[in-house]
């Protein structure tokens, strides 16, 4: 197999032992901006063209699709078509490989579908509804959250004991979960933890299939590996038991998903996990300056959860540079005016508004970034809006096109009957419903037993037609083509022509931008596998804009310039993180901070108001505890005479020193909380407490947001 070795040469002598030691478990802890990727692709081309393994022996799993197009991009340009063959994508599309295959053996026929979050949800109402549950008082939201963190352990209902139960609407949650999967079942659906939970039941139940892939894969690769779930390393510890050649590459300083199930415990019990392992460090850093480095090492030191790393610049180039400048403002106003003319400045002296970004801790933050922008008339871009494949539109054509595929999807029946207008009311759905449910039968099958009147019942009757007919055009004609004639005679695309508005032109463009997409497949299945797959977070940019973003997006990305505002106490480290898990989620703050900082280049601008708007009222603030841990060598400390302090601040008395103190002995005592009310103390830990409370269940918070009683 031929393989350019000047791709060898190009690595440092770090990054050369990672891809050349490949027997084994290795565990690669890459810093920031050290070169994972290239060493992941690097390390699968090594392996490919020393033969010891063939492509399909070969398991690359990583996080987004982004990352999984980038990695095969770069290892087509090292060995060719072979890297068509490796196993490699994200953890979900290599879960729906399998069960593609072996699905009959978890109850799933081979044309299921997939549902996203959205789905997900409206099948959750519906159960509660079902049951007579008020949704306002209950959303389907939370029960999805405590749905998703049982599949994230790979917990089915019936693996559910006392100690992972909840409280969510007086203990039922437990009960619309065994719901909840008995109606994807009856849909012939999945959702994306099934898509984990699913091959773990598979391989645990069907120790031949099991031993099928762990004997296929030879060497196993994961990127992210601080990332993982439960479920995940579950599936990885498993599958590694075959060859033992895992080599997991990751950051345990950039573990920042927890709130999602990551674990980074699998990163830091890793020699534990995989007995002989060996960890190489890869700490030479090729994004940032001696400045930025410094901050971001001197900020993750006081983390106590990590392996340690020490990052260095690689090019003398890069040492020195702009100190990381600190900047004081009096409200949140006037620090979204003076960042954005500071941008608008550095845009006229030359450098691209793409290459400059400001992240921020919430989401809400980025409001008055976006009035100063509309008022500089700068082109910019939020990241988390909606993207394309959540829009009404585009949701809308999708079920029409999951319908014909598979015709017992009612969440897309529900969607899509009565779109346009047909005159198909609640009274007649409902009708539908309870015939389906007597019945055990789809809404689209219940047409022939309903009990309608004649005009509903003949629309229904048309409807049904016109999504078989579109079903038999599927064996003869191109998928486009099909979908497309269903778009005409449906009359979807002349309701929103009838509509006559700038905002339903955008609508019917997006509409052929989705059918234009459809050119790539070969079938109808494979296109709604495809969108099911896309509601990772791969959004780009395009164009010269601005970047506005949280956190929590921007992390794999690089800026020349960030500016990070809002690093305040409460908002940053975010007090909720505190209260729910004490000094974990204020390790994990800091960890999203060391993200931060890492995004940049070439200069960081940090920032913090004395006075801020949170949720419609005004709030005094103090500086965030993480500006403290900045190394005063490596800033530029700016105040602002408005506020009532200056550059220097460390001399006021900060909220956070009381969590220094001894705390009092509370065990047994009855403690009032301001968000979860009363309740007794069962253990103590430093400073957390394990409060049982009397209507909000057990949970670990701090001493100092409880008052005795």
């Amino acid at each position: 197999m031929d393989f350019n070795i000047d791709f060898l040469e190009t690595l440092n002598p770090e990054q050369y032992q990672a891809v050349t030691t490949t027997e084994g478990p290795l565990l690669v802890l890459s810093g920031a901006g050290t070169g994972k990727t290239r060493v992941l692709t690097t390390r699968v081309a090594y392996i490919l063209a020393n033969g010891l393994a063939h492509p399909w022996q070969v398991l690359a799993v990583t996080f987004t699709n982004k990352a999984a197009k980038e990695m095969q991009e770069r290892l087509t340009q090292m060995v060719g078509a072979a890297a068509g063959d490796v196993w490699l994508g994200t953890f979900h599309r290599i879960g729906l490989r399998i069960l593609r295959r072996y699905g009959d053996l978890v109850n799933l026929n081979k044309n299921f579908i997939v549902l996203d979050a959205d789905d997900q949800e409206r099948l959750l109402k519906n159960i509660m509804k079902e049951c007579l549950v008020d949704t306002k008082e209950y959303p389907p939201a939370d029960l999805l959250e405590i749905i998703q963190h049982w599949k994230d352990k790979g917990l089915a209902p019936d693996a559910i004991t006392e100690a992972e139960k909840s409280n969510f609407c007086e203990g039922r949650a437990l009960d619309f979960y065994r719901l909840y999967q008995k109606r994807l079942h009856e849909m012939n659906a999945v959702d994306f933890g099934d898509l984990l939970m699913l091959p773990l039941l598979l391989f645990q139940t069907h120790p031949e299939i099991l031993a099928e892939y762990q004997h296929r894969f030879q060497y196993i690769l994961v990127d992210e590996y601080q990332d993982t779930n439960i479920a995940q390393y579950m599936l990885l510890r498993l599958l590694a038991k075959g060859s033992n050649n895992i080599c997991c590459v990751g950051d345990d300083d950039q573990s920042i998903y927890s709130w999602r199930g990551a674990n980074v415990d699998n990163l830091l019990n890793f020699e534990k996990v995989f007995p002989g392992a060996q960890i190489i460090r890869l700490e030479t850093n090729y994004r940032s300056t001696e400045h930025i480095l410094a901050c971001a090492s001197s900020l993750i030191a006081n983390n106590t959860g990590r392996l340690g790393k020490t990052l260095h610049v690689a090019n003398q180039d890069e040492m020195g540079g702009e100190l990381v400048v600190v900047q004081g403002y009096y409200n949140g106003q006037e620090e979204a005016t003076e960042i954005i003319q500071k941008i608008e400045d550095e845009n006229h002296a030359g450098i691209p508004l793409s290459k400059m970004a400001v992240l921020v801790r919430l989401s809400f933050l980025t409001r008055e970034f976006e009035d100063a922008l509309i008022k500089a008339n700068l082109p910019y871009r939020i990241i988390g809006g909606f993207k394309f494949y959540e829009r009404e539109e585009i949701r809308d054509v999708v079920a029409y096109l999951r319908l014909v595929v598979n015709q017992n999807d009612d969440l897309a029946f529900m969607r899509v009957v009565n779109k346009p207008r047909r005159g198909i009311g609640d009274k007649v759905v409902e009708s539908l419903q309870q015939t389906a449910n007597a019945r055990h039968i789809s809404l689209f099958e219940a047409i022939n037993y309903a009990e309608i009147k004649p005009a509903p019942l003949k629309t229904l009757q048309a409807f049904r037609e016109m999504i078989l007919d579109a079903k038999k055009q599927t064996s003869t004609l191109r998928p486009v083509v099909v979908a497309k004639n269903l778009m005409q005679v449906s009359g979807y695309i002349a309701m929103w022509q009838a509509e006559k508005s700038l905002k339903s032109d955008e609508r019917i463009d997006n509409i052929y931008e989705l059918l234009n997409k459809l050119e790539d497949f070969a079938s109808l299945d494979a296109f709604i596998e495809e969108v099911s797959l896309q509601t990772e977070n791969d959004e780009q940019t395009t164009g010269d804009q601005l970047v506005v973003m949280t956190l929590h997006a921007s992390k794999g990305l690089e800026f020349d310039k960030v500016f990070l505002p809002a690093w305040e106490e409460e908002i940053f480290p975010h007090q909720r993180a505190i209260d729910e898990v004490g000094e974990a989620g204020l390790e994990e703050e800091r960890r999203l901070a060391y993200v931060g900082i890492t995004r940049a280049r070439k200069s960081v601008f940090i920032s913090y108001a004395s006075n801020r708007r949170v949720y419609g009222q005004w709030k005094n603030a103090l500086p965030s505890r993480f500006v403290e841990e900045l190394p005063p060598e490596h800033i530029d400390r700016r105040g602002n005479r408005r506020m009532g302090y200056g550059a220097q601040f460390s001399d006021i008395r900060m909220p956070w020193a009381a969590e220094k103190q001894t705390p009092k002995k509370r065990v047994g005592k009855r403690v009032h909380h301001e968000t979860f009310g009363d309740g007794v103390v069962l253990r103590e830990e430093g400073d957390r407490l394990e409060v049982f409370f009397d209507n909000s269940g057990l949970k670990k918070v701090l001493a100092r947001f409880l008052e005795e009683i």
